[in-house]
């Protein structure tokens, strides 16, 4: 076979003002990732902070009330009406209750518990025929007639102080009287408000209150 000459094809080179506006391309692109980087860093603290504290959110700042772990089931007891007719405890389930406790004598601590609960309740709206309030009376003396406009929808019942430290307790240096009690429709005690609560308090323990039957309404209905 006759020899050919070599064939070579020669293709156009860039010149050096493509190859530099090419370089100075790929530059700007890197550069704009690099700045998109930083800036990235310089956001993730305020990004955090903003996903902590309207997603996570630490548990100290959800909840006022102090969670009971293990929650106390209601124990089996026998208590009694305001006119002395023996009831059980177990009576109050079947629907969410707030639990004030004292003396039938009511001081002044008591009174603002009363009112405080009667007031917690109504400020609930069209929730609140799920929660009782229920007043648990630790002594045998009458409850004076004072408190009686007070009292109207509530639950009172008497239950011996012996029996009562069987189911609630206070915090570590407090009285059974100084709180609230949250108890859910199960008979389970599940939450202790804090000691003496005041009026900015109770605005707390309203959104507490209020959590708790938005996360139970798919199970939980008015009434027993």
């Amino acid at each position: 076979m006759a020899d050919e000459p070599l064939g070579l094809t020669v293709h156009s080179m860039p010149s050096p003002r493509q190859a530099l506006d090419g370089a100075e391309g790929r530059r700007t692109v890197l550069g704009r990732w690099k700045m998109i980087l930083v800036m990235l860093c310089c956001a993730a603290p305020v990004i955090a902070s903003y996903f902590t504290y309207y997603v996570i959110r630490p548990e100290g700042r959800r909840v006022y009330g102090e969670l009971i772990d293990p929650q106390r089931t209601m124990p089996e007891l026998m208590a009694a009406t305001r006119e002395g007719a023996p009831v059980r405890l177990s009576t109050l389930k079947g629907q969410w209750l707030l639990v004030a406790v004292a003396d039938a004598g009511c001081d002044a601590l008591c009174e603002q518990q009363l009112y405080l609960q009667r007031q917690l309740r109504e400020s609930l709206g069209r929730e609140k025929d799920r929660l009782d309030r229920v007043w648990l009376v630790s002594d045998t003396a009458p409850v004076p007639a004072r408190l009686d406009d007070g009292l109207q929808g509530a639950t009172v019942l008497r239950v011996p102080p012996a029996q009562l430290a069987q189911w609630l307790a206070p915090e570590s240096g407090h009285a059974l009287a100084e709180h609230f009690y949250v108890v859910d429709p199960m008979g389970n005690w599940m939450m202790r408000f804090p000691a003496r609560m005041d009026t900015a308090g109770a605005a707390r323990a309203k959104r507490d209150l209020e959590r708790l039957l938005r996360a139970s309404a798919s199970w939980d209905e008015p009434g027993r």
